[in-house]
């Protein structure tokens, strides 16, 4: 059994900065692509970050040059630091993880940026 637990999140002032951590624990023998996503009400989930097992990344255009993915594979573990956030950063985030060729998600964790 796979475990993906979620850490971080909270309200924030505009120009801010948060930490998201999201670490698999149980019966891995393989962790491919992570990632993660936000949503918020009444829209579709939509990609903010991925990275590989090599460590290549992908950013949404809307955060490119305020986050960053990053990944410790002997911990299992993704994190996505959150710079000079905006209010349009609002949201659930949730973490993605391709573990033993399966999709698993995290409940998500709410990121609320204030004006």
């Amino acid at each position: 059994q796979v475990q993906l637990v979620e850490s971080g999140g909270g309200l924030v002032q505009a120009e801010g900065s948060l930490r998201l951590s999201c670490a698999a624990s149980g019966s891995i023998f393989s962790i491919n692509d992570m990632g993660w996503y936000r949503q918020v009400p009444g829209k579709q989930r939509e990609l903010v970050a991925t990275i590989t097992s090599d460590g290549n990344t992908n950013y949404a255009d809307s955060v490119k040059g305020r986050f960053t993915i990053s990944r410790d594979s002997a911990k299992n573990t993704v994190y996505l630091q959150m710079n000079s956030l905006k209010p349009e950063d609002t949201g659930v985030y949730y973490c993605n993880a391709l573990i033993n060729l399966r999709s698993h998600w995290t409940q998500g964790t709410q990121v609320t940026v204030s004006s």
